[in-house]
């Protein structure tokens, strides 16, 4: 099948998608599509999977923009039981009331730790409800020889992760008739044009974030962001800005009531490729074999540490996004890394019931655990491991304590605890 021309991008960007998309088919052995952002992919499969006005069962220490995402697409986030060393969902801490009021699964596969989508796959097939996989951090990481994305109902993967195309996602889904004629349509609808001077800012991006990094003026340069008013985060998680929430819940479900909070961080989320945009992104997925084994090899690295979750012999190495380290005070490894040049990102704290509260989510009947790893998680880029082990051993940044004896959240991952 054809994409055909993406809002107006040209012939040329079309066949280069097109392309895109195939790779993509031929590593999941199922229909892809091309979507400016994932977080434009997973709007478009909740809406169209998910039971209007229902129930949806995610991750609560993940982005709070996909939490914004949920509540565009009419649903009511369920936060979820979580390991609480590497933050996949507990499925066996699931109470059959809350799977019974469920219109669907999210997943987070957070950092590229995979969800158990095996068993959750089960379980969303016993109640008839879908399972969507949220694959931004997870492109490369698999599941019992399967990779992430095979599972669900539908995934959605960024391209500006391990990719690192700073743009571009794609939605994955079984091949249906008429069903990716349908799912065009609708990206389409949704679709902003592109502009000259979108694709001017584009293309200099990196080499202006080249030279913040070179100059050593990284602080200097968010500090400029925020007195423009273009950095839209004082901490880790975005303003929830509660009455102005309530009002756009209570209104028709859509993009145009919450599109304050799910641009933030990427204002061109919904926007048309144009050529600049889809050279990027095709020639840098082009290397992505590369890029996932130079993340593996950091992930190994990074799991040989003191700070590195208890894992079990049989769990496959996954080349992670990201690798969440637990160390005891994680502002102090935060400072030690940036001493050295490494910025911290992709942090998730507090878990999004702490965040927005019960007038939002319905709460996690354990929430320990997630707190656990929210606070203690340190997400390491894999592909700058010797350097931030290095930081980290000089700054004497310990590991974090565990979970009290006795409490039921323990027992790591693949050890009994489900």
């Amino acid at each position: 099948m054809t994409i055909g021309v993406v809002g107006g991008a040209g012939a040329g960007s079309g066949f280069r998608l097109e392309r895109l998309e195939d790779a993509m088919r031929r590593r999941l052995g199922r229909e892809c599509l091309y979507v400016p952002s994932c977080r434009l992919g997973l709007y478009l499969a909740l809406r169209r999977w998910c039971r209007p006005g229902g129930r949806v069962l995610m991750s609560p220490v993940n982005d709070d923009v996909i939490f914004f995402v949920v509540l565009a697409a009419g649903l009511r986030p369920v936060q979820a039981p979580l390991h609480p060393y590497d933050g996949t969902m507990d499925v066996a801490a699931v109470a059959p009331e809350v799977w019974r009021g469920l219109a669907g699964v999210l997943t987070a596969n957070l950092y590229g730790n995979p969800d158990p989508a095996p068993r959750l796959r089960a379980e969303c097939d016993r109640w008839g409800i879908p399972l969507i996989e949220d694959a931004a951090h997870a492109i490369g990481s698999e599941v019992d020889g399967r990779p992430v994305g095979s599972f669900g109902t539908a995934a959605a993967f960024s391209l500006s992760k391990h990719v690192g195309a700073k743009a571009g996602g794609v939605l994955a889904f079984d091949d249906e008739p008429g069903l990716r004629e349908e799912l065009v349509r609708a990206r389409d609808a949704l679709l902003e044009p592109a502009r000259a001077w979108n694709e001017l800012a584009y293309g200099v991006r990196p080499f202006a974030e080249a030279a913040v990094r070179r100059l050593g003026l990284r602080r200097a340069a968010w500090a400029t962001l925020r007195m423009l008013g273009m950095s839209e985060r004082d901490g880790i998680r975005m303003p929830l800005r509660a009455s102005e929430l309530a009002e756009a819940t209570a209104s028709e479900p859509g993009l145009a009531a919450h599109h304050s909070w799910v641009r933030v961080d990427m204002h061109d989320y919904r926007l048309a490729p144009g050529r600049l945009r889809t050279r990027r992104i095709t020639r840098r997925f082009g290397r992505l074999d590369a890029v996932l084994a130079a993340h593996r090899a950091g992930t190994a690295l990074l799991l040989d540490t003191a700070w590195a979750a208890p894992r079990t012999a049989a769990e496959p190495l996954q080349p992670l996004f990201r690798v969440p380290l637990l160390v005891d005070d994680r502002d102090a490894a935060v400072a030690a890394l940036a001493r050295h040049g490494i910025v911290t990102g992709y942090l998730y704290d507090p878990p999004l019931d702490d965040y927005a509260g019960p007038e939002f989510t319905d709460l996690s009947a354990r929430p320990a655990p997630a707190r656990h790893f929210a606070r203690h998680a340190l997400p390491v880029d894999p592909l700058r491991a010797a350097e931030a082990i290095a930081a980290l051993r000089r700054a004497g940044i310990g590991p974090a304590a565990a979970l009290p004896a006795g409490h039921p959240d323990t027992v790591p991952k693949g050890g009994g605890g489900g």
